[in-house]
């Protein structure tokens, strides 16, 4: 089988490593290879003393060393993403391209991202909606609204990625909730973008989403600056109760290491391992 580089952009918070490594174990025992956990960038960044003693590895460099040492087989490059990112579109690609110079004999494989809205796959969507109703219990919440929530991205095709998420939730948790919406926790500026909003600060500004109990729908694969405790996102919640007194907000975890999603990481890396024999 060929070796798997499981990959995610990467993050200076060490929760998001830890939770990479955690998924790339439970892949292995799915898809019976070795899965290695490594970032695109930041992560290299993080002391190994919050690491458990082993410090974050990049893709390119893990490539190059695994070749460089006579690795014999192929490798499935498996992005821990949910869409078509720039990152794996253009910046990956360029990457293999310069390894392949180096490495003529090198048989890299990147395999797909994890939500392709062609195809009627519930399985992301299961695991946003298992968060959900995991708050709603928690919280003892009732009437409760949700909002699934993003990154942002300046491409088109990852912000279809969101809104086919937050269609599928709806028609999942049904009469469960309130009501189901989407938003992004950012953009870029420019009408250009407007396909990005609203964005989460804006939501939680207008009605009904500015009052009551508000479930956030994490779009995030593991904690970080973001998603994590006290990141970006908490702050717009917390602003935002500011201005809304009747505001009530509600986190769900990521969903990173649900079984639904590592079952799709299992079904993308087997494809690719497919096509590079």
């Amino acid at each position: 089988m060929p070796t798997c580089f499981l990959f995610d952009n990467g993050s200076l918070r060490p929760a998001s490593t830890l939770n990479l490594r955690a998924v790339a174990k439970a892949l292995e025992g799915e898809i019976g290879a070795t899965v290695k956990a490594v970032s695109l960038l930041h992560s290299s960044g993080v002391d190994a003393g919050e690491l458990g003693g082993e410090r974050a590895q990049l893709l390119e460099p893990a490539l190059s060393e695994w070749l460089a040492e006579g690795a014999k087989g192929p490798a499935v490059l498996l992005p821990f993403f949910f869409g078509p990112s720039a990152a794996l579109t253009v910046y990956v690609p360029e990457r293999v391209a310069a390894l392949r110079a180096k490495f003529p004999d090198a048989r890299l494989e990147q395999a797909g991202w994890l939500v392709d809205v062609g195809l009627e796959d519930g399985r992301v969507a299961g695991a946003l909606a298992a968060a959900v109703r995991a708050t709603i219990r928690r919280e003892n919440l009732t009437s409760a609204k949700v909002v699934v929530v993003d990154h942002g991205s300046p491409l088109r095709g990852v912000a279809q990625v969101r809104d086919h998420l937050a269609c599928q939730v709806a028609g999942l948790l049904g009469a469960e909730v309130a009501e189901v919406s989407m938003a992004s926790m950012e953009s870029r500026e420019g009408a250009e973008y407007a396909f990005n909003r609203p964005l989460l600060a804006e939501r939680l500004r207008a009605a009904p989403f500015d009052a009551g109990d508000v479930v956030l729908a994490l779009q995030f694969l593991s904690p970080g600056r973001h998603a994590g405790a006290g990141g970006d996102i908490a702050e717009i919640c917390e602003a935002a109760k500011a201005e809304r007194p009747g505001l009530r907000t509600w986190m769900t975890e990521t969903i990173g290491a649900d079984a639904r999603v590592i079952g799709v990481l299992a079904e993308r890396y087997r494809e690719a391992a497919g096509r590079v024999g």
